[in-house]
């Protein structure tokens, strides 16, 4: 009896030792960590009293070694608990609360190699983030991961709003359908991407769903670096998500590291409501903070380019328009229909000067884009430094500083990373010679080498590298066809912004219709929730019928203005040609418009159909307010309550008209003014795929 009563005694001392939970600080949310009786780890999470995620498993495939899977037992464990607040250099709020609950859980192999790691659980109120460390030591130096296996555990059938794991692009179109019916195969060889890799059925993060009971979940990951970028996997029949790292057909394996390491966190929002979703600065507060210092030389800004009269076909990228891969020659003649032109730049700079446009971005000015895409042998096509004949650099940038108007640099890869990589430094320093602090990339295409992926570990390190070397120069990086955002602009703030998703060109050239109206409503609970989104809204030539009458944009006027507003970025484009915003007063809501804000209030939204968020200028105390629907028309009432008390506002409305709808009259628009205070409320009526934009200038 003594015998069994010292059995029983270890037995409860080493599950006690096992079980493990924290809670969040407003005790809502609580993550438990245990072992199976054959040593695997998992965790589950509780929300409201209600299991959001069942036993999920967590585990590691590794080449030429045996799997970190089994025969763990917990060697030791830590809780902590962190509050602070820190402030944005730029962003969405003037600061953020860093609040949670942590626990370290420090796991041993029982037999065997006996090799060790450390999971690091924090609870939060508005979710959940996890991550891996990998200490010294003799028997695990170097890790080869072939499969990362974190394992998500539903507990429903949600509607998920979903994109395809494509391990090359994020430009798919999102899909709304139950967890059980994704189906990320079917969205294969999509002829309008110029490049797309789809192995598994999977899909991207961040993916957001809805439970039947209401509440939503959304996974994503934060910090990454030097890892491979996670897509997660679906089980349709037991409502499963596994992380599947991106991978590389010339190492064969995902992430190949030498230890002590981390990964990346692995993150799960999880709130009531969906605007709750847009609040959430869990993927922030994930990352490390500030390590560049100042950033006062990145202004946030509003900018025009030589851009989109390229997607309509007006003018073209290359100045000689020879794109014959079998012809192709350096000697072509100029065609007369290049964009970047001195004198086309000229004018942009006084029209963005009159209409208080910090900034003009020249697409298209460096030589090479006769031989850019389509080509094998793409290496060394740019050099990013040389311009065309009839782009004179030196004259552009004079004449901008002498309008108060900078220029935005550009450098498009090609998807040739190599040859960036060795040019990069002289391309810094021709920008830094000239005082432009920002720069949108660009990696359209396959990327060289042939069997890497835009995603994989290797090409995060490159993307990662170039915008961290870019502090050194005082240049901000704005990258298009980048890696997903995980909120590494915390640790590293010149990283500004980035596309990744399906963005506003798709409606010039798209083969499918481009974006449909439920389109943004999806984005603002999904890929916005990742980070900053350079979409470029602000189309005013909706129906395109000088240049492209097959084509349009699917949504009202007032949606393009609320656009500013709903989707953020410190740098908003203002991407229309001059002349379709001459003599149009809708425009001046976009004159108005803020891009830096001292705080964000999101009104009312439900993931898919509509969203009303409501933005303070940092320089100023006026107030602007972005609503936008789907297909559907919706009657608003809007609470003025985020108002100072006691001030007089001057409401700027601009709405649609009765008879607005995105495609039989997208630009029938109502504009009115209004005396308002905090203590008022405003009838917002959107058309179908309609919007509205408010100005609240304080008097």
């Amino acid at each position: 009896m003594r015998n069994l009563s010292l059995l029983a005694f270890l037995f409860l001392t080493l599950n006690l030792i096992a079980q493990q939970n924290i809670s969040s600080p407003d005790g809502k949310l609580d993550i438990s960590f245990d072992i199976d009786d054959s040593g695997k780890p998992f965790y589950k999470v509780d929300f409201n009293d209600k299991t959001v995620l069942d036993r999920s498993y967590l585990s590691f495939d590794l080449k030429d070694a045996p799997a970190l899977d089994d025969d763990f037992q917990v060697v030791d464990f830590q809780k902590e608990e962190f509050d602070e607040t820190w402030p944005m250099p730029w962003g969405e709020q003037l600061e953020v609360r860093n609040n949670y609950r942590q626990m370290e859980i420090y796991l041993e192999e029982k037999t065997g190699l006996k090799r060790k790691l450390k999971i690091t659980f924090r609870a939060y109120d508005d979710g959940i983030g996890f991550k891996y460390h990998f200490p010294e030591q003799e028997n695990l130096q170097e890790m080869i991961i072939t499969d990362e296996n974190t394992e998500f555990a539903l507990t429903g059938d949600h509607k998920a709003f979903w994109i395809p794991g494509d391990w090359d692009i994020y430009e798919h179109l999102y899909n709304t359908t139950p967890v059980s019916e994704i189906d990320a195969i079917a969205k294969r060889d999509h002829k309008d991407l110029a490049s797309s890799h789809i192995p598994y059925n999977a899909v991207n993060t961040p993916v957001t769903m809805k439970a039947d009971d209401g509440y939503h979940l959304s996974f994503h990951e934060a910090q990454l670096i030097d890892y491979a970028g996670m897509t997660l996997k679906v089980d349709p029949e037991n409502l499963k998500l596994t992380s599947e790292l991106v991978g590389s057909e010339i190492t064969g394996y995902k992430v190949k590291r030498e230890t002590p390491f981390d990964t990346p966190w692995r993150m799960v929002v999880i709130t009531e409501k969906a605007t709750e979703l847009i609040d959430s600065k869990l993927v922030l507060n994930l990352n490390e903070p500030n390590k560049i210092g100042d950033i006062s030389w990145f202004k946030p800004t509003k900018y025009s380019g030589i851009w989109w009269e390229m997607h309509l076909g007006k003018s073209t990228w290359d100045m000689t328009g020879n794109q014959d891969m079998n012809t192709y020659t350096k000697n072509a003649k100029p065609h007369g229909m290049h964009g970047a032109t001195t004198e086309n730049a000229k004018a942009l700079i006084d029209f963005s000067a009159e209409n208080g446009i910090g900034a003009m971005l020249v697409e298209g000015w460096n030589t090479g884009w006769e031989h850019w895409i389509g080509f094998e042998d793409r290496e060394g096509v740019f050099d990013f430094v040389t311009p065309y004949a009839d782009y004179d650099l030196d004259e552009v940038v004079e004449y901008g500083k002498s309008k108060g108007v900078d220029i935005v640099m550009h450098h498009e890869t090609s998807a040739a990373p190599r040859t960036y990589e060795k040019q990069l430094d002289t391309a810094y320093k021709l920008m830094q010679k000239y005082g432009m602090h920002v720069v949108k990339s660009g990696y359209v295409g396959k990327i060289i080498p042939k069997g890497e992926y835009h995603h994989g570990q290797w090409m995060v390190n490159h993307y990662n590298d170039v915008a961290i070397k870019g502090a050194d120069y005082q240049v901000a990086v704005n990258a298009h066809e980048p890696i997903k955002a995980t909120g590494l602009r915390r640790t590293y703030p010149n990283i500004i912004a980035r596309e990744g998703l399906r963005g506003q060109e798709f409606n010039a050239w798209a083969s499918d219709g481009g974006n449909p109206p439920e389109h943004l409503p999806i984005v603002a609970f999904t890929r916005m929730l990742a980070g900053p989104i350079d979409f470029t809204p602000g189309i005013f030539n909706i129906k395109f019928d000088e240049y492209k009458t097959e084509n349009q944009v699917n949504t009202t006027l007032a949606h393009q203005l609320a656009l500013y507003v709903v989707i953020y970025s410190p740098v908003q484009m203002v991407p229309d040609l001059p002349e379709h915003y001459e003599g149009k007063p809708e425009f001046q809501f976009i004159r108005d418009v803020g891009v830096d804000w001292k705080q964000t209030k999101v009104l009312n939204g439900e993931v898919g159909d509509f969203v009303t968020i409501a933005r303070g200028d940092r320089n100023s105390d006026n107030w602007f307010l972005g609503a936008i629907t789907d297909e559907n028309s919706r009657d608003l009432t809007v609470k003025l309550d985020f108002l100072e008390d006691g001030a007089t506002y001057k409401a700027e409305i601009y709405e649609d008209a009765q008879d607005a709808h995105w495609d039989k009259n997208p630009t029938a628009t109502n504009i009115r003014s209004v005396k308002v205070t905090s203590e008022d409320e405003l009838e917002l009526n959107l058309a179908p795929g309609g919007g509205a934009a408010i100005s609240f200038m304080k008097q």
